[in-house]
């Protein structure tokens, strides 16, 4: 028993001995430096006991990582782990870390140079020692305040504000990560930032699984999403949902005038193919159109206000988004008892191209002559559809309804006028009759005279009629 109990103490001695020794801190060094993917070293060590503090720990990187640094560190060793070979470490606290990123280098695992701690004699010794434990085991960890900056390959992002805690999973390598508050500053004009209410994130075998993520999003809006991520393959996916944004904050200027209400949408993004794709159906409760640019013609032509505002009993659209390309596809708009329209829309940067079936109400378009019988058709849910094509880009839209409006209304005028000029022979015929011939010269020159007024008279009338239709 004193042999038995001698040894222990020795034993334990030579494990405190070297846990306070450089040998220690540079060896640990190394393993942090190794897990980052960066060279780096702690501070010198405090110790109490098994318990140490450090004031940082400082790093540079030539990969993704090109920077970690931490400030205000503190843990606890426990001996229970080295049976196993492994050093323990419970109850570590970090009050403020600090990363740098580059996501423009490949992330591939690369072969780091040695840290200049690894060469040292007594890490070596420790390294190759069947008797000191040569790998550490992470039990708990808490970070007060995360900061991230990153580079992207369209600008610059942040989070900052973040509180982490890291718990053991069960398996080995297996970690638990809970992230609560932070803000997400990115680069670009739609997605500004993302405010973090919560993130529960679970780590294994070099894969990252989102099992619970909610965010605030432009001011009211919510997402709330779960995913993963591979660190071998680099591929991700991810779904969810985003409920309560205001149409307004997603469009740009000239479109937010024109479309409001509250948002929501399901959404899915496959990050599988090298280049992540987004997709989804979105929905627009109490949605209001004002001025859009077909409806807006139609307002104009029909002496209406009925199109400049309108209520919608239905707004919803399939949407697809990849890198410069927007496609919204079935996409209906519908005020009830009035209009109704559906089609596809494609935005490529800021020009627009899409295809329109459009519907109204019997009798809306009355006051214009030709549009509800050469531009519009009789068709499903008793309206009367024509097909509209959008061209153009975001903040100058063009439709080709106005032109084939005033067409139909000048086709029809001219429908007209071989009915008026057979009246007008028939009746000049039976005058002629009854004219002596020597009246006829003068019956010549009057009608010349008569001509040449009629001409000026529809002069102006056509410059009434560009006045109400619009040239």
């Amino acid at each position: 028993m004193a042999l038995i109990l001698l040894t222990i103490g020795v034993g334990y001695g030579l494990l405190r001995s070297y846990l306070h020794s450089d040998g220690f801190r540079k060896f640990l060094s190394a393993e942090v430096s190794e897990a980052a993917g960066v060279r780096g070293e702690f501070s010198r060590f405090s110790w109490d006991g098994l318990a140490v503090d450090t004031a940082s720990f400082a790093s540079t990187g030539d990969g993704m990582i090109q920077s970690f640094n931490a400030d205000g560190l503190h843990t606890e060793v426990s001996f229970s782990g080295v049976r196993r070979g492994v050093w323990e470490l419970k109850g570590s606290r970090i009050r403020r870390l600090e990363a740098s990123l580059d996501t423009r280098i490949e992330t591939e695992k690369q072969d780091l140079p040695p840290s200049p701690q690894s060469q040292e004699p007594e890490v070596k010794r420790v390294k190759k020692s069947g008797w000191f434990p040569n790998e550490v085991e992470l039990g708990s960890l808490e970070v007060q305040d995360v900061s991230v900056k990153a580079i992207l390959k369209n600008g610059e992002a942040s989070l900052t504000g973040m509180r982490v805690n890291v718990s053991r999973g069960g398996a080995k390598n297996a970690y638990r990560v809970d992230v609560d508050g932070g803000e997400i500053s990115l680069p670009g004009k739609f997605l500004k930032q993302i405010d973090l209410n919560r993130v529960r994130l679970k780590y294994q075998d070099e894969s990252v699984f989102l099992t619970d993520a909610s965010a605030t999003v432009f001011d009211e809006g919510r997402i709330e999403a779960t995913g993963e991520w591979s660190g071998k393959t680099k591929e991700f996916s991810l779904e969810g949902t985003a409920k309560g944004i205001q149409a307004e904050k997603l469009l740009n200027e000239s479109w937010a005038k024109r479309i409001t209400g509250e948002v929501s949408s399901d959404f899915t993004v496959d990050g599988r193919t090298g280049s992540p794709v987004a997709s989804g159906t979105l929905m627009i409760d109490q949605g209001v159109l004002t001025a859009l640019p077909m409806l807006d013609a139609l307002a104009a032509y029909a002496d209406t206000r009925r199109f400049r505002v309108l209520a919608l009993n239905e707004a919803r659209t399939d949407w697809q988004w990849k890198k410069d390309e927007l496609v919204l596809s079935n996409l209906v708009f519908s005020s009830e008892g009035l209009m109704r329209i559906e089609g596809r829309l494609v935005i490529r940067d800021q020009g627009i191209d899409g295809v329109f079936r459009l519907g109204l109400a019997p009798g809306t378009l009355a006051s214009i002559p030709g549009a509800e019988t050469d531009v519009f058709l009789p068709g499903e849910s008793g309206l009367l559809w024509t097909v509209v094509h959008l061209t153009g880009t975001l903040d100058d839209p063009k439709e080709d309804l106005t032109r084939r409006l005033i067409a139909a209304a000048g086709m029809r005028m001219f429908d007209q006028i071989p009915e008026t000029g057979e009246d007008v022979l028939k009746f000049t015929r039976s005058v002629v009759d009854q004219i002596p011939p020597e009246k006829i010269q003068d019956g010549i020159e009057k009608g010349v005279e008569i001509i040449e007024k009629s001409e000026k008279a529809v002069k102006e009338v056509r410059g009434i009629l560009d006045g109400i239709l619009g040239k």
